[in-house]
C-alpha cells in the first residue's frame, strides 16, 4: 500500500542505473544500490507513485549490483520481478511482478509481489517492505548514513518454501509466489474493507500472522504498516534481493 505523501513528492526523479562503482550523485540526491543475491536472474522494476505508472526496469544478473539516484521528493516502489523472457526490442513476459508487457514497466506490478516502497523528503524518509499484495523474492532494505530509527526493513525469509497451498501460485510445477488472502479469497475480512475498514477491527489473520512469523520486519496485511513504517533522514540506501537481514 502506498506510503504518506503530498502531491510535490511526484515532481522531480531522476534514475541512472551504472553497473559499475563510483556513483557521483546530485547534492539533493540519494544513492540506491540494487544488489541480486539471489541464484537466479532477476528483472528490478521501479515506478514513480502517480497516475502514470512511469517507470524503469533491467535485467540483474546473479551477484550483480546496479544503482540509481533518486531526487528528494520522490515517491516509489521497487520490486524484483522473475521468469521474464524479453527479446531484443524489450518485450515480453515475466512469471511474477510483471508491470506491463516492456522490459520498462508501464503498469503496476502483478500479483503476488513483494515491494519495497519509500518516500523521500529532504529531512526525513519513509521506507518499508509489503507483503501486502503477496510474496515473490526475498527484498532487505538497509539505510546508510542516516539519523533517527534507521532500522533495517524487509523479509529475508523465502515464504516460497512453506506457503500454505490455497495461497501458492505454481509454474511448471514449482511455487513461484505466494499471494495474499486479500488476493487469494477476497473478502472484506482479509482486504480490510467494509465492516473491517479501519485499524481496530482488521486484525491480523492466521494468513497474514504465517507472513509475520517468517517476515517480522515486513508489512503482512493492510493496517501493519503502523508499524512497519520506518521514518530515516539517510543519505543512501541497499535494496538487496534474497540477502539475509
Amino acid at each position: 500500500m502506498a506510503l504518506p505523501h503530498s502531491s510535490s513528492t511526484f515532481l522531480f526523479f531522476c534514475f541512472c542505473i551504472i553497473l559499475a562503482s563510483g556513483v557521483t550523485k546530485p547534492a539533493n540526491a540519494k544513492n540506491f544500490t540494487l544488489v541480486n543475491q539471489c541464484k537466479e536472474t532477476i528483472w528490478p522494476a521501479i515506478i514513480t507513485e502517480g497516475g502514470n505508472f512511469h517507470g524503469e526496469g533491467f535485467t540483474l544478473e546473479s551477484g550483480q549490483t546496479a544503482f540509481y539516484n533518486a531526487l528528494n521528493g520522490w515517491s516509489g516502489r521497487i520490486w524484483g520481478r522473475t521468469g521474464c523472457s524479453f527479446d531484443k526490442n524489450g518485450n515480453g513476459t515475466c512469471q511474477t511482478g510483471s508491470c506491463g508487457t516492456s522490459i520498462n514497466c508501464t503498469s503496476a506490478g502483478s500479483l503476488p509481489v513483494s515491494i519495497a516502497e519509500f518516500t523521500l523528503g529532504d529531512d526525513i524518509d519513509y521506507y518499508d517492505v509489503s507483503l501486502v499484495d503477496g510474496f515473490n523474492l526475498p527484498i532487505v532494505v538497509k539505510p546508510g548514513g542516516g539519523k533517527g530509527n534507521c532500522s533495517i526493513a524487509g523479509c529475508d525469509g523465502d515464504l516460497r518454501q512453506n506457503c500454505s497451498s490455497d495461497l501458492e501460485v505454481k509454474n511448471n510445477g514449482k511455487v513461484v509466489g505466494c499471494r495474499s488472502a486479500c488476493d487469494a479469497f477476497n473478502t472484506d475480512e482479509y482486504c480490510c474493507r467494509g465492516a473491517y475498514k479501519d485499524p481496530v477491527s482488521c486484525l491480523p489473520t492466521n494468513y497474514s500472522k504465517s507472513f509475520k512469523q517468517v517476515c517480522p520486519a515486513a508489512s503482512s496485511y493492510a493496517y501493519d504498516d503502523r508499524v512497519s513504517i520506518i521514518t530515516c533522514s539517510a543519505s543512501d540506501y541497499l535494496v538487496a534481493f534474497c540477502a539475509s537481514r
